[in-house]
Formats: structure tokens, sequence, C-alpha cells
């Protein structure tokens, strides 16, 4: 088997490479530094051993002989062996030295390259280290540790670099920042060259704190920071920190299968989301046997309404296909839904202007036939019993049922100095104030519709805002008109 030295990237766990994915995704064994991103190692399966190796800044440090023969030891045992690093795994990251141990000791190798934050921090925060008429070079060096050795970097070549139109990008040099300041300038560089200090580049604390060559030394700048030295660094073309959310910690209630399209256009906002699941979405109590024997004759019914997409979901997966339900007409409670629908190719006949039960209600035509609602356990009755008023004989089907998620005590220490919360059904309420309690809330509470915001504030939750429509994106424009600037400043 052959061990994969694989760079995380510098933070944003969407920069990891497709190769970097694939070969997490087979992993037997993740040897892993202290990684920006948990989700990273989520990609590999859950029955993969996880190794933490991580070095803490003047703290516990897995020393690098330990990491080598750890490489060794389970590359030669024939496991498949990922060595998740941080940034790019030769450059200042120690990947050459694992490379060299596992070639000594006959293991076969291969490194996946990594997007190094010497890069993505300046580009993060709208500094390009080339441009044209600028800076026709960059020059990486390391800050850490005694640089100032003859052995060590030729500042005052660096310093000629950079003169010459070069731009300086130095790692790990917070510490040692007013020396670099001075060598430089000795070797010619204007103390008036502009300075960007980008810290925690990619990630949403991202700060970068601009200075000159002359105000380094005196500059507020903190670990851990990439230090970009040149003209480049007057350039200010910002993008990263000037989204709307940026800066914004928002929390996700919904059950972990749903919560990927919200959480993800949060963060494209600029927001950073806690996933917090308070329930998790299971089979019916009976196994399914009710559903897929309504599935089977849903040919007979005159029309199918569905109120969440978990129902369409669960449903529509056991059909043959679309042309099962044959002269049914099919209802939607709300364009969420109906985009569930959507999704398996089915257009929904009936989507009334509000998405709530009373509203479908109000929309349905009377009649004399017959309604499959497959639905939630302990769901509303409002649409069974109001479409019986109408005159429709109703079969309702347990389609699925909720039950409480015990998130972790991280999770909900960071939810609760999160600055806003989301809920999107009645039960994440329910969930969330089961293991955190309504003294945890967040200042801002978003909520998806009427019914959600019913149950909070009869929980004893103040609802601060209400999604309109009552969609993802009505959530995601709540969140915004909550918490954005919407000038973009």
């Amino acid at each position: 088997m052959t061990v994969h030295l694989v760079g995380a990237g510098p933070g944003d766990p969407g920069l990891l490479t497709l190769r970097g994915a694939e070969v997490l995704a087979a992993a037997e064994v993740v040897v892993h530094d202290r990684l920006a991103s948990s989700a990273l190692l989520d990609l590999a399966p859950s029955s993969a051993e996880r190794v933490s190796v991580g070095k803490a800044p003047r703290g516990p440090s897995t020393p690098q002989d330990e990491i080598n023969r750890l490489l060794v030891e389970h590359g030669r045992a024939g496991r498949r062996v990922v060595r998740l690093k941080g940034g790019d795994p030769f450059v200042f990251a120690r990947g050459g030295e694992e490379a060299q141990a596992l070639a000594e000791a006959g293991v076969s190798f291969e490194v996946v390259p990594g997007i190094s934050s010497a890069i993505a921090a300046p580009a993060y925060a709208g500094i390009p280290v080339t441009m044209r008429n600028v800076a026709t070079s960059f020059t990486v060096v390391t800050g850490h540790g005694d640089p100032w050795a003859d052995t060590e970097t030729d500042w005052g070549a660096v310093a000629g670099l950079a003169v010459s139109g070069g731009t300086v990008v130095v790692l790990m040099g917070v510490a040692t920042r007013s020396d670099i300041a001075d060598r430089l300038a000795a070797g010619g560089l204007d103390p008036a060259t502009p300075v960007a200090a980008v810290r925690w580049g990619t990630r949403p604390e991202q700060r970068t704190v601009r200075t000159t060559l002359a105000g380094l030394g005196r500059a507020e700048v903190a670990s851990p920071s990439v230090i970009v030295i040149g003209s480049v660094a007057g350039l200010d073309l910002a993008w990263f920190e000037a989204r709307p959310l940026f800066g914004r910690t928002v929390v996700v209630t919904r059950a972990r299968e749903q919560a990927s399209t919200l959480v993800e256009r949060l963060r494209d906002l600029g927001a950073d989301t806690v996933e917090l699941p308070t329930i998790e979405v299971v089979g019916p109590a009976d196994g399914g046997r009710a559903l897929a024997r309504a599935a089977a004759g849903v040919a007979g019914a005159d029309w199918v309404a569905f109120t969440s997409v978990n129902a369409v979901e669960r449903f529509m997966a056991l059909l043959p296909d679309t042309r099962a339900l044959g002269p049914a007409k099919v209802a939607a409670v709300g364009p969420g839904t109906a985009a569930a629908l959507a999704r398996w190719h089915v257009r929904a006949d009936l989507v009334p202007p509000r998405a709530v039960a009373e509203a479908l209600v109000e929309a349905f035509p009377p009649g004399a036939g017959r309604v499959l609602v497959p639905q939630a356990a302990g769901a509303r009755a409002v649409l069974a019993e109001g479409l019986t008023a109408r005159g429709w004989v109703v079969d309702v089907v347990e389609a699925y049922r909720t039950v409480p998620a015990t998130p972790s005590p991280d999770a909900l220490a960071h939810a609760m100095a999160a600055d806003a919360i989301t809920f999107t059904s009645a039960s994440t309420v329910r969930g969330y104030l089961d293991a955190a309690g309504e003294a945890a809330m967040p200042e801002v509470v978003v909520s998806i519709g009427p019914v959600t915001s019913a149950a909070a504030r009869a929980a004893g939750v103040p609802v601060s805002v209400e999604a309109d429509p009552h969609t993802v994106d009505g959530v995601v424009a709540a969140v915004v008109g909550a918490l954005g600037d919407p000038t973009g400043a």
C-alpha cells in the first residue's frame, strides 16, 4: 500500500484538492495535524483510524521522529495511510523529511500537493503576490526559529529581490518581525514599503493588518499570520472580508443530511457556521411497510399532498419512476417542497401562496376523491382535518420520524457564543432547547416560517425575524437582513 502525503490547504476546507479528497475517502489510517477544519477528517470513512500528531505552539507536540515511525509502521503493515498536513507538504511542513523516512524504509509514497498559505492568505486578503507592472516575482521565507545565523536566510539577498520588484512572503515570522524588518531595511529596502499581515487566512476569523516596513515591528500582529512585504501589499482588492456575513457566526440546527445547502449558502456569504443538528430523521416506526403499500397503490389516489422535503424524499424513493403516480395530481406545501419534487422530475400541480398547511387547505379544490398525505409521525393534523372538511377522503401515512440528536459539548459551547441561530422546523426548536436550554439562545433567532415561529414563541423563545419566503433562501436572506451590512462595507 502507499502512504499519501496530502496537503490540506490553509484552512478553508473548500481548498482541499480533488486528489486529496479521493485518497481521504479510501483511507484506513489518517495521521493528521491540528487542522483548521474538522470537516476534512469527515471525508475519511468512519471506520478509519484517526491519529492526531499536531504540534501546538508552546504546547504538547509529537516529535517528528515519532511521526516518521508511525507512517513507516502503518505503511509496512499494508494499510492505506493518509498523512494530512496543513498547507502544502513540501512548503515548511517537513513533508520532505517524512518522504525521506518512507523512502529509506522502502515504503511507497505519493505526494498530493496542497495550496500553501503563502499564496492563499494574501489572495483571500485581496493581495496578488505578483501583478503586471507591480511585482514580477515572489519569495517565500520562514521567520521561525533563529533565522539570523549565517547558515540561514540571507536577508540581504531577499531585500535585493524585493528592491528589484519582487514580493516577500514571510511564514511563521510574527515573533521575529521587528528583526526581519531591520534586516530588510539594512539590505536596501525602502522603510516605506507596504506590508500586510494576514491572520488566520482563508478562515472566517481572518483579519488583515496593514502597515509599512518601518512600522512592522510596532504593528499589532498576532500568530498565525502570513506577512506580505512589497508594493502589492498596498493593494486592497478585498472580496473575502467584504462579504455581508463575514465575521459572523450562525448556528444551523437542521438534521445533518439536510443542513448542507443552508450551511454552504451562509458560508458563501462569509459566515462561520456551527452545524448543530438537534434532530435526526429516521424511518417510520413500522419499518416503512405502510409507506411502501401507499406508494405501490398511489395511482389509485386523486392527489398526493406533501408537506415537507423529507416526505418527498422518503416517498418518491419507493416509486420505480414517476409514471407510477398515474393520474394522481401532486400538491406541495411550499416552494422548498416543490423544488424537492422537481428533483424527482415531478412538477407540483398545486403550491399555495404561503408555505403552511392552512394555506394548502385553502388552495385545495373541494372534492369527493382520495388524498394521500405522507408526513412525519406526530405532524399537525391541520391538513388532514381541513381536507376532510372540504369533502376529501384523506389517507395519512407515516413517512418518517424525527428523534432528538445529542450535540457534542464543544458544538454547544460554540453555538452559545454565536451571533444567530436558525430554526427550520418546530422539532429543531424543541431539540435545541432540550440540548442547550433557553438561556443558551443566541441573540438573533431566525425562523423559517409561522409554524416554526409559533413553536418557538410557545416555548418562550422570541423570534427576531421570520423568513419570507419560507425556504432556505428565505432563511439566508433573513440572516443577512438581521446581521449583515447592507452596504457591503
